[in-house]
């Protein structure tokens, strides 16, 4: 499965089968987590076999079940850190769709059980990422058009169009899909470039959600097709 096909194939996942991840998927997570974490500057960590931070009531609210399994997403308190944490665990969630693995963003609905993971001086948890092999592969959710969301028409690139669609099948807060791109064209020997928007949202989180849509819109585009502004 190529990433663009897991884009397609990934749905949050809430509840999972009572098994263990695979020894060989788990180390290709744990490589990619290390990676990520120093391009990030992030302290993501892969929990297994720990049952007790999905079993309060607000993961039984949520509808989790048989979560064992899960991804830390913790870095240094910073402006930009949701966004961090969003672009690259959203990398991770996509790998392990093509793992055969499913995955839930999870924002409020887990308990921090002491002694499961690590944090250093001035880092924080912003978010947990449930994973594993899924009851269910998902369903999907209604989403918004394109025209909607950016400045796209019949004299946008096609690849413009295509990152787009791929930000569109980004999992975002309760589905708020609080984001827009604006397309800015090539000139004076510049690259196009693109600009990523986050509106106002009751809920928030839309710093994170903007990070995974960016990271979906690299995907669909290509990133040699343009400069984030």
């Amino acid at each position: 499965m190529t990433l663009q096909e897991a884009i397609k194939a990934r749905h949050s996942v809430r509840a999972y089968k009572e098994q263990p991840l695979a020894e060989a998927a788990a180390k290709v997570l744990v490589d990619k987590i290390t990676e990520l974490n120093q391009k990030g500057m992030l302290h993501i960590q892969l929990i297994q076999n720990e049952p007790k931070a999905f079993q309060g009531k607000l993961a039984k609210y949520g509808k989790f079940r048989h979560v064992t399994n899960y991804i830390v997403m913790a870095g240094v308190k910073a402006d930009d850190l949701d966004e961090r944490i969003g672009y690259y665990g959203e990398q991770i969630v996509l790998l392990a769709q093509t793992l055969g693995l499913n995955t839930c963003w999870v924002g409020l609905s887990y308990t921090k059980v002491p002694g499961t993971y690590v944090l250093e001086k001035g880092e924080v948890i912003k978010a947990y990422i449930s994973i594993g092999y899924g009851e269910t592969q998902g369903v999907e959710h209604k989403i918004k058009s394109v025209e909607q969301v950016s400045n796209a028409d019949n004299l946008t690139p096609s690849w413009f169009r295509h990152g787009v669609e791929a930000a569109l099948l980004a999992p975002t807060s309760v589905n708020q899909q609080k984001f827009s791109f604006e397309y800015i064209p090539a000139k004076e020997g510049k690259p196009a470039q693109v600009l990523a928007k986050r509106h106002f949202s009751i809920v928030g989180f839309t710093r994170m959600d903007i990070g995974i849509a960016k990271c979906h819109f690299e995907i669909g585009a290509g990133k040699q097709n343009f400069e984030w502004v």
